[in-house]
């Protein structure tokens, strides 16, 4: 695909780059800034044994960067008081909730907010049977006003 100029690509059209640009990202520690926000609805496994019921989320897309790569994650926040505390702590993180204080989202404006958080790889069998990995999220840290930067690690390419 490097020799050919992007475009949109239609349903009955040929595929012939078998090239994967999948970036899996160390485990660690990365600053973060959204990308991209999609408003969605959760559906439950149709065989019950889903933890949560159907409900409102928010789709993240959050780009790190690791080494010399820019990763793009994808973290699901789930509206749903089971699910409270991960919102809260990704408002803290970009610095929209402060600890004991309510607070109320401003979705529209979060593409562009920056944060911190733990990356981990998630290690799955997918439907072939094999192995496969991803990049999680595990936690976001709380907003540090000292270390505010307007800067994001992308300088470098």
């Amino acid at each position: 695909m490097s020799d050919q100029i992007e475009r949109e690509m239609g349903w009955d059209d040929e595929w012939t780059d078998d090239s994967a640009d999948f970036v899996l990202a160390p485990a660690g520690d990365y600053d973060f800034e959204v990308t991209y926000l999609e408003r969605g609805r959760h559906q439950p496994n149709p065989n019950g044994n889903g933890k949560l019921p159907e409900c409102p989320k928010a789709t993240l897309s959050l780009r790190i960067v690791a080494g010399r790569e820019e990763v793009t994650i994808k973290h699901n926040l789930f509206l749903h008081t089971r699910c409270e505390g991960m919102v809260s702590s990704f408002l803290r993180s970009i610095g929209r909730k402060k600890h004991g204080e309510p607070a109320k989202p401003d979705w529209p404006t979060m593409v562009g907010t920056r944060g911190r958080c733990k990356v981990i790889i998630d290690t799955w069998k997918g439907t072939n049977g094999k192995d496969m990995q991803s990049n999680k999220i595990k936690k976001f840290y709380d907003f540090d006003e000292s270390q505010a930067d307007t800067s994001f690690a992308t300088d470098d390419f």
